[in-house]
């Protein structure tokens, strides 16, 4: 029985928050507008797939992403809320495969897929801390 074992195909998580100056694109580069940027977009994306399957991984066990492919398919302003969605369409040989998506008050504006691979925390460090040696 792997650690994937409970995470049942439809997982969901959903999560929401209101884009600020420091996550928009001209925060990074000053010529840039300011927009919400794709990689925070990204970033929220994952960490909102991580959340729809923490609760299903034995204790002591994260998930890391591996994969993504996404597209941000339009622009947000400051002061707009993102809901960003995650479910897990495929559990299979340590990963989940989710299905990942972006709106902004008006539209959609991010979809892709996204993988995460489940891994033992502790494990995982040591070979961290290996690399730094």
């Amino acid at each position: 029985m792997g650690a994937t074992f409970d995470i049942p195909i439809g997982a969901s998580a959903e999560r929401a928050l209101t884009v600020t100056r420091e996550m928009t694109v001209a925060h990074y580069h000053e010529l840039m507008p300011e927009v919400f940027g794709t990689p925070v977009m990204i970033y929220h994306m994952e960490v909102t797939a991580s959340e729809a399957i923490q609760a299903h991984l034995p204790d002591g066990w994260v998930s890391v992403g591996v994969v993504v492919n996404v597209r941000h398919l339009a622009a947000t302003p400051v002061g707009m809320q993102v809901t960003f969605k995650a479910v897990a369409r495929e559990v299979k040989n340590g990963t989940i495969t989710f299905e990942v998506e972006a709106y902004d008050e008006k539209e959609k504006i991010g979809e892709g897929i996204h993988i995460r691979a489940a891994v033992e925390l502790s494990r995982f460090m040591k070979r961290v801390e290996a690399k730094s040696k």
